[in-house]
């Protein structure tokens, strides 16, 4: 059974991070510049939330607020469900899962050590299960 560490280890683990205090527009080109759906909001080291582009959509533009104007930590997801590196692959899809996040920030002895997306976490059970079929195929046929 894969745990997050695995993951990790096996991706480019850089955060992309955004201050609370940065307005909703530059977090969305800081999206679009490193092509990833959600930002972790840290200030002095500190976890405070993450910014999404649901966040996005539904406390943004569905309100009528401007991006220019909005500041990220009046619209963060303050509420994080959040890992540890030995939490296993099928216990992230059932949290993902059940509470409706993409998301899960992973966190070591109160440290951020990275975050696990659904595309993460579905990357690697694809891998396994094709080593698995092709591990049964030459068992199947001997070879």
């Amino acid at each position: 059974m894969k745990i997050v560490c695995q993951i990790l280890q096996a991706k480019n683990n850089n955060v992309v991070s955004i201050t609370p205090g940065s307005y909703v527009y530059n977090g969305l080109e800081l999206m679009v510049e490193k092509n990833v759906s959600s930002l972790l909001v840290i200030e002095n080291d500190e976890l405070l939330g993450i910014f999404t582009e649901r966040d996005y959509a539904r406390k943004v533009i569905l309100k009528g607020k401007a991006s220019r104007e909005t500041l990220i930590s009046e619209i963060m997801t303050k509420e994080l469900i959040t890992v540890t590196p030995d939490t296993t692959v099928d216990e992230c899809m059932r949290i993902m899962t059940s509470k409706f996040i993409r998301h899960l920030p992973v966190i070591d002895h109160g440290k951020l050590t990275g975050v696990v997306s659904i595309g993460d976490l579905l990357k690697h059970t694809i891998e396994d299960q094709k080593f698995i079929i092709e591990n049964l195929e030459q068992f199947i046929t001997g070879k």
